[in-house]
């Protein structure tokens, strides 16, 4: 087998959100497809040297601002590339193409009408997805979970799993439609933690598979048109995660949680490790909050998912932490 190339690759992000897309010459390979702007990096240079380096060659900026989001293996018949990952939240100049290639700055829900090389479709789902996901807790009293729930779309939520074990079928079909109704008015998506028939039938936007469904499963068990995650707790989970094609995981525990006092954690450099080059985004969980977001990104996770540090919108604990 042919190294590993190893690519600094760059998500631009504009302050009006859109991301910048480069188009690749016909002569190149994979040519004719879109890609986000980056290059190889030299033996003598570090990632983050190759990434500001490739994106004044490429497109003409200077990156003041810049942080880890994925990284991704993958291997085409005539070669294996190692994708390094960042997104690129400020810099200097105006974009253009500076080798004569067309470049656009694009919606991120407008990315799936591009054509990509397969390489860059875990990118694409990494800029699509927020970096942090809202697990709900268990519905004692509804109108008081409703309030909770309006608290936390308000504090910026996007991503809801709506997990409710104690409900049965009927009751949790029942909550699932007041929940899917407040948080479309606040433009966040609905997972539902349930078949995936319910999924499809409420009209959520997918859902999140339990370890055990997860296990159950040799394909994606819903169309391209909606969101499929799953809960993973170890690199054959996330292996089959992968292999059924979903669209991002979730790993647990990274930290020790009061509601799994007997589970070990995973601990940062072992999630690290589950994470490396893997084909889809995942998100780190257990004992986590907003406050862990530097370190998770450090160790190449998409963000944090949580239930009390996500819960109830208390704006004081949303800072973000070095990491």
């Amino acid at each position: 087998m042919a190294s590993m190339i190893h690519v600094a690759v760059a998500v631009v992000v504009n302050r009006g959100g859109e991301v910048l897309l480069a188009l690749r010459p016909q002569d190149k390979h994979q040519g004719g497809l879109w890609e986000f702007p980056g290059g190889k990096v030299e033996a003598d240079e570090t990632v983050v040297e190759a990434l500001k380096r490739e994106l004044l060659e490429e497109v003409g900026i200077d990156a003041t601002q810049f942080r880890p989001l994925i990284r991704v293996r993958h291997h085409y018949g005539d070669r294996s590339v190692l994708l390094d990952v960042w997104r690129v939240d400020d810099f200097e100049g105006d974009a253009h193409g500076c080798e004569g290639q067309a470049v656009e700055w694009v919606a991120p829900d407008a990315l799936n009408e591009r054509q990509f090389p397969a390489a860059n479709l875990a990118i694409v789902s990494a800029v699509q997805l927020p970096d942090r996901y809202l697990i709900t807790p268990e519905p004692d009293d509804t109108r008081q979970f409703m309030q909770q729930l309006e608290c936390s779309l308000n504090a910026g939520v996007s991503l809801v799993q709506l997990r409710a074990r104690s409900l049965d079928d009927e009751a949790y079909s029942a909550l699932a439609r007041h929940v899917l109704s407040r948080c479309r008015r606040y433009g966040a998506r609905v997972l539902l933690n349930a078949e995936p028939s319910v999924a499809e039938r409420l009209g959520a936007d997918g859902v999140h598979l339990s370890s055990t469904r997860l296990m159950a499963l040799s394909q994606r068990p819903l169309p391209a048109s909606f969101l499929v995650a799953a809960s993973c707790h170890n690199g054959q989970e996330l292996a089959q995660a992968e292999k059924i094609g979903a669209d991002f995981a979730v790993l647990s525990p990274v930290a020790a949680t009061a509601s799994h006092p007997g589970a070990r954690p995973l601990g940062w450099p072992e999630l690290q490790h589950l994470l490396d080059g893997a084909a889809i985004p995942v998100f780190a969980l257990g004992g986590l909050g907003p406050s862990d977001l530097g370190v998770a990104f450090h160790h190449g996770a998409q963000g944090v998912a949580a239930i009390r540090a996500l819960w109830g919108g208390d704006l004081t604990r949303w800072r973000v932490e070095p990491g």
